[in-house]
């Protein structure tokens, strides 16, 4: 090539040279978000996992967008991060939908129930069983978009001042407690109040309520709950696994190119399992700090359990005939419940039984 073909050439390259940058900031462009969670950041394993998510999605876009995560409280109410994604006054939330269950009874599904799905359960309906689109349906309803983005396994029963020896000594109980286990206990004779994480200890500490439940021994033990109710109930039959989710606004997320929504869902992805694997982690350390603390453990007495269970599906059944969506919801779920609930009693109950007491015996 002589010279003049050559400059020729290199004067035709430089533009698609220059070009290239241009296009890829096109295709890539620069976003900022904020996410508001219903957490407070002393709780390190909830707040943390949605800073996980926003460090996450910045690595999957080589920190093109960027997600500020922002506790309870500071840019929206810790109960109130839906109506804030909703109206769009922030981009995403990260919440339990089941704070929501007065706009809507079916978002109690997509959390956690009353003798509902366990986490691997819920993961099992949620992939394959037709929960996804269930929820989707729901989301949108409300301007949202949503993946499940955490879990915190089989929760505790919460605390209380006195023991609970029978039925009668709830009647009158000022117990936090969100969701639809709020109504089961108030069929229990109890006075069932919803609470923001940061302001439960106080309520406790003034003997405004009597018993609180939140999480397990991790998340209970940092919020000190020990040092002014010392009986530790198991389990919370009312959320063998909650499900948490990152709620995005649609109009965001519609306006995201598609790799930023699949480094969403990705990183939602990740978050599911990492969270149930830090608590599983952390809690059998933190259930022995409590015990030591002077916490005494106890399990529900089998005639509450076997009232909460009838009064649950009292409650489902009720709810289903004043709710066009709760009923389509529950008459899918309940069914692969019941399904899911035969397997793990054959091939999961069947060793536990065994194994728990044999290592224990073994000690």
């Amino acid at each position: 090539m002589n010279r003049r073909a050559l400059m020729g050439a290199a004067a035709a390259a430089a533009p698609a040279a220059l070009a290239a940058p241009a296009l890829a900031q096109t295709q890539n462009p620069e976003v900022r978000w904020r996410l508001t969670s219903s957490f407070p950041r002393s709780l390190d394993v909830l707040f943390g996992t949605a800073e996980g998510i926003t460090r996450r999605v910045a690595q999957l876009t080589d920190g093109r967008f960027r997600i500020t995560a922002f506790p309870g409280g500071e840019i929206a109410p810790p109960l109130a991060a839906l109506d804030a994604v909703q109206s769009g006054s922030v981009e995403c939330a990260h919440t339990a939908s089941y704070y929501y269950v007065g706009k809507e009874p079916g978002f109690a599904f997509f959390t956690a129930m009353p003798f509902g799905l366990n986490n691997r359960q819920y993961t099992a309906w949620w992939r394959h069983g037709g929960g996804k689109d269930l929820g989707a349906e729901l989301f949108r309803e409300y301007n949202c978009v949503g993946f499940t983005a955490g879990d915190t396994g089989a929760q505790m029963g919460g605390w209380f001042r006195s023991e609970v020896r029978d039925l009668a000594a709830l009647n009158g109980l000022k117990f936090r407690i969100a969701g639809f286990a709020g109504q089961v206990f108030q069929r229990l004779g109890a006075a069932p109040t919803q609470v923001a994480a940061a302001d439960i200890y106080p309520s406790l500490e003034r003997g405004t309520l009597d018993a609180v439940e939140f999480v397990g021994p991790h998340d209970d033990e940092k919020l000190g709950f020990v040092r002014v109710a010392r009986f530790y109930y198991a389990p919370g039959f009312w959320e063998p696994g909650a499900r948490l989710h990152l709620l995005i606004n649609q109009r965001a997320f519609d306006a995201l190119p598609d790799a930023y929504k699949h480094a969403l869902e990705v990183a939602c992805n990740e978050a599911d399992s990492e969270m149930l694997a830090r608590y599983d982690h952390l809690n059998p350390q933190a259930l022995r700090r409590l015990v030591a603390a002077g916490a005494q453990l106890r399990f529900w007495p089998r005639d509450i359990m076997q009232a909460a269970w009838r009064a649950a599906h009292e409650v489902y059944e009720e709810t289903s005939g004043r709710n066009a969506r709760f009923k389509k919801i529950w008459d899918a779920y309940r069914p692969y419940r019941d399904e899911q609930y035969q397997w793990f009693r054959v091939a999961e109950n069947s060793f536990d039984n065994f194994a728990f007491p044999a290592a224990a015996a073994a000690r």
